[in-house]
C-alpha cells in the first residue's frame, strides 16, 4: 500500500509563488512514475505534471509549462511541484499521483495511487 500526503498549499495573490510537496510512505519510491493533477470545482481532473522514475524526463501541461518545476528526491521520498507566476484559474485542489508503468502519463487513470489533495487558491 502506498500513502501519499501533499503538503503547501494555501491563499497567494496573482504573480505569486507556492511549493508543494508530496510525501509517499513506500519502500521502492524510485519504481513510481509520479504526477501532479488539478481539480477545480465543476471540472475534470486535470494534468499538470508528470516525472520519471530516475527524474531525467519531466511533461508539462502547456497551461503551466514554464511557470511550474516539478522535481523529486527519491532518497526522501519526495517529489516537489514549484509554481510561479500563478494566476487565478491554477486555483484547484492539488493531487500527487504514483505511477507503476515506466512510462509518462497525462492520464489519470493510469495512475495507481493517490494523495488527498491540498487546495491552492489564487486571489487577483
Amino acid at each position: 500500500q502506498v500513502q501519499l500526503v501533499e503538503s503547501g498549499g494555501g491563499l497567494v495573490q496573482a504573480g505569486g509563488s507556492l511549493r508543494l510537496s508530496c510525501s509517499a510512505s513506500v519502500r521502492t519510491f524510485s519504481n513510481f512514475v509520479m504526477g501532479w493533477f488539478r481539480q477545480a470545482p465543476g471540472k475534470e481532473r486535470e494534468f499538470v505534471a508528470a516525472i520519471s522514475r530516475g527524474g531525467g524526463r519531466t511533461d508539462y501541461a502547456d497551461s503551466v509549462k514554464g511557470r511550474f518545476t516539478i522535481s523529486r528526491d527519491n532518497a526522501k521520498n519526495t517529489v516537489i511541484l514549484q509554481m510561479n507566476i500563478l494566476e487565478p484559474e491554477d486555483t484547484a485542489v492539488y493531487l500527487c499521483a504514483a505511477n507503476l508503468n515506466p512510462a509518462l502519463t497525462r492520464e489519470p487513470w493510469e495512475y495507481n495511487y493517490w494523495g488527498q489533495g491540498t487546495q491552492v487558491t489564487v486571489s487577483s
